[in-house]
């Protein structure tokens, strides 16, 4: 040790100083009649009594009764000290008031000027055992919280990386605490962070706790887990806490709400869309019925005209070439509206034996006009013999129409080079069946979970919706990938 030369020295008074400042107890015994010399503050205090008070005590009036702090073992252990220079005990002092108090003492041989002395040092370890059950019990609350509660919780440190995580948090990354700990790792490496609906960065998150934000977490897989809380900024450290719950029932909950509600939306629009079009089918019969009259009698007037010479030869043929085209797109706009008449004919669910191939008749005009504006050929390959189910016709038909259009939708949207639909209906062991294939991009995953129209002109009823009409009726739908491209969708109905 370097000793400054410059230091001035310590005088007897500075150490009577730091002993009065010092918060370890000290009494100082006569080495002789164990009586007590000085008491320093602290053993005052914690003793309750004054030096004056203190100095005519005896051992039995300032220790605990029990028989193991008995007067003689008290003073055989100061003995020992002045004996061998030190010895050390556990002893329990009683204070003024009655508190006993556990001590570790320590008692050493010391030479004052007037002779030799015993200078006891002990403290307080019952507060020490105290602070030491607080301790106990805060890591085993800590405990409890890492390991045996359903709250999930991440110590994140400035830049997103886990710092400590329950046991619960570790089971929904797919992570075991042992095998695979996470710390070190970004919290964005397994989930998407959320805020106000929309997915945000860590960056953005934590800007926001100030010091605390509500933040959401999704965590990919088979089955999706969303959990909801808050992210808080702790202070005096560069660090942040993110106290989650899992809600994902909760959530799955609300996104079914959701989708029946978009499912109502759709009915009632669709119901809304058949009146209309009823009307409209109404109001057309009688014009294009009169349309046909007005054309039959211009005929009639014209080969009466030519049979009385008051017209030239030839102008007849000329005219009912005219007529003759009147006639046909007359006849096409009919065969429309007949076919609007009789699919929207029946909105109510009635359950009825009906061939599919007859369902799909109804819907082949729809299609290839769909089909043909599109480019793309339709083939259909029915079958040979009736293809009779239990099932309810107009919303079968919708069905079939539906899963068309989107084989059509999804030719053209991957620009495919075999711009072709094929329609197959047959028997099967578990009924009849309807399968469309196309070669467009394919089928993704839960294709029937949430597949309302997105498209700009589209009708709404979506892929959901056909799966939940041809469930209704106890039937099955499905798809799958088709070999070299696209995929085939299909749905199968009771026999009837």
């Amino acid at each position: 040790m370097v000793v400054d030369p410059q230091a001035p020295e310590l005088v007897d008074s500075d150490f009577v100083a730091m002993m009065r400042a010092s918060h370890l107890c000290v009494l100082i015994h006569d080495a002789a009649t164990k009586n007590i010399l000085w008491a320093n503050p602290a053993a005052c205090a914690l003793l309750e009594w004054s030096v004056s008070e203190l100095r005519p005590l005896k051992a039995n009036h300032m220790s605990s009764s029990a028989q193991q702090y008995d007067r003689v073992i008290g003073r055989a252990w100061l003995q020992d000290a002045v004996e061998k220079g030190m010895s050390r005990i556990e002893w329990h002092y009683r204070s003024r008031s009655g508190r006993v108090i556990p001590t570790d003492a320590v008692a050493v041989r010391v030479e004052l000027a007037q002779g030799p002395a015993v200078m006891v040092q002990f403290r307080d370890v019952e507060r020490e055992q105290r602070v030491e059950a607080e301790l106990r019990q805060t890591t085993s609350y800590v405990d409890a919280l890492a390991r045996h509660t359903a709250t999930v919780a991440f110590m994140l440190d400035a830049g997103g990386a886990i710092r400590f995580a329950t046991d619960t948090a570790l089971a929904h990354l797919g992570l075991s605490g042992d095998t695979d700990p996470p710390v070190g790792r970004l919290l964005e490496s397994y989930a998407r962070l959320r805020r106000d609906g929309a997915e945000t960065s860590w960056a953005e998150a934590s800007a926001a706790a100030d010091p605390v934000a509500p933040v959401r977490l999704e965590i990919p897989g088979a089955e999706p887990v969303t959990l909801e809380g808050g992210l808080e900024r702790l202070r005096d450290v560069d660090a942040f806490l993110m106290i989650l719950h899992d809600v994902s029932t909760r959530v799955r909950g609300e996104q079914r709400r959701e989708l029946e509600l978009r499912h109502e939306n759709y009915l009632a629009r669709y119901n809304a869309m058949g009146d209309m079009a009823m009307a409209i089918a109404h109001e057309l019969g009688q014009p294009l019925a009169a349309a046909a009259n007005f054309l039959a009698g211009v005929r009639a007037h014209a080969h009466a005209l030519e049979t009385s010479g008051q017209v030239p030869d030839g102008t007849t043929a000329a005219l009912e070439y005219g007529l003759d085209s009147a006639n046909r797109q007359i006849d096409r706009v009919s065969a429309i509206v007949g076919a609007l008449r009789s699919f929207v004919g029946h909105l109510e669910h009635v359950e009825q034996v009906v061939d599919l191939n007859a369902v799909l008749d109804e819907c082949l005009y729809f299609v290839r006009l769909r089909a043909d504006s599109a480019g793309v050929e339709v083939v259909v390959r029915a079958s040979p013999e009736p293809v009779p189910v239990r099932c309810e016709r107009v919303l079968t038909g919708q069905v079939v129409l539906n899963l068309c259009f989107n084989a059509i939708d999804e030719i053209v949207a991957a620009d495919a080079e075999d711009r072709r639909v094929e329609l197959v209906t047959e028997t099967r062991e578990d009924g009849g069946t309807v399968t469309v294939a196309d070669r467009g991009r394919g089928v993704r995953e839960d294709v029937f979970a949430d597949s309302f129209t997105s498209k700009e002109h589209g009708s709404g009823i979506g892929l959901a919706l056909s799966h939940r009409i041809i469930n209704r009726q106890h039937g099955a739908i499905w798809c799958e990938p088709r070999d070299g491209g696209g995929s085939v969708f299909g749905f199968s109905l009771p026999p009837g």
